[in-house]
């Protein structure tokens, strides 16, 4: 492996998408509207509604299956909180908000990795990069580690501005600080990772053989949709975001990223993309 030739590859995209703002823009206003704004607004709303309040009433009763339903090992983590309100927040923002994070690794990865070969034919430079002096699957590697590291930094990143505002928003009620969990670190350090490998690696292929940026990045949106369906699937108490299921997600991505970049690695070659040009 030519590590230089690589890492020459990888600071040229990074430079390409620090001026592009189609990729930019969705990396930062994602993280903000899933991690910040949608947990803030929420906190805060269960923060001041009065304990007799008519709406929180409603929400707590709406939740009663959830509580009844719920694994001894979330139910054990509920226990130690005195009033329903308190549940009700903790097992939103905790366990439900968890699948909604990991859009976040999928999405961030799949837009730049879309922008990876589609993004050099839109601008002239795929014929220069397909002579460059590498091998293909070196050439594969370069357009695979850059959408994966920041899709990764964007997560690790995005878990801890989530982490300040739930404890902050949900200080008045709570008057401690109660979040990460266990399951939320493993979420940011074991599954989010696997999550963007998942996306960047579906996309990649995609994007070598797309036409326009706009198409690749339309067909990255079908990769969040076994995220929508565990969402889905937690509201109607199917599944629990514990550590068990995390642990059990995580190595399930891995397994699916591990076959989709070897696959990858395999049919991947620059003389198809010149034949696409």
């Amino acid at each position: 492996m030519n590590w230089r030739a690589i890492r020459a590859i990888v600071t040229k995209d990074w430079k390409v998408i620090r001026q592009s703002r189609s990729v930019i823009l969705p990396m930062v206003l994602l993280p903000v509207i899933i991690l910040v704004l949608l947990p803030g607004g929420m906190g805060l709303l269960l923060s001041n509604l009065p304990s007799d309040s008519p709406d929180l009433t409603n929400m707590t009763s709406d939740m009663q299956m959830f509580f009844n339903n719920m694994p001894p090992s979330i139910a054990a983590a509920l226990d130690g909180l005195t009033t329903e309100a308190q549940k009700t927040a903790v097992l939103f923002l905790v366990y439900i908000f968890a699948p909604l994070y990991l859009i976040l690794p999928i999405m961030v990865a799949s837009v730049v990795a879309a922008d990876s070969f589609v993004g050099e034919k839109e601008r002239k430079t795929l014929e220069a990069l397909i002579y460059a002096p590498t091998s293909d699957r070196e050439l594969y590697v370069a357009k695979m580690l850059l959408p994966w590291i920041l899709a990764v930094a964007v997560s690790v990143i995005g878990a801890s501005l989530y982490a300040i505002v739930v404890n902050v928003s949900l200080w008045p009620m709570m008057e401690r600080v109660f979040f990460p969990n266990m399951t939320w670190v493993l979420l940011a350090l074991w599954v989010s990772p696997a999550a963007a490998g998942l996306g960047l690696g579906a996309i990649v292929l995609v994007s070598s053989r797309a036409s326009t940026f706009m198409e690749a990045q339309q067909t990255a949106g079908l990769v969040v949709i076994p995220i929508v369906v565990l969402m889905i699937s937690q509201m109607a108490g199917i599944v629990y975001f514990g550590v068990e299921m995390v642990l059990v997600l995580g190595l399930i991505l891995w397994l699916i990223d591990a076959v989709i970049l070897w696959y990858g690695a395999r049919r991947f070659q620059r003389g198809e993309l010149m034949a696409r040009l």
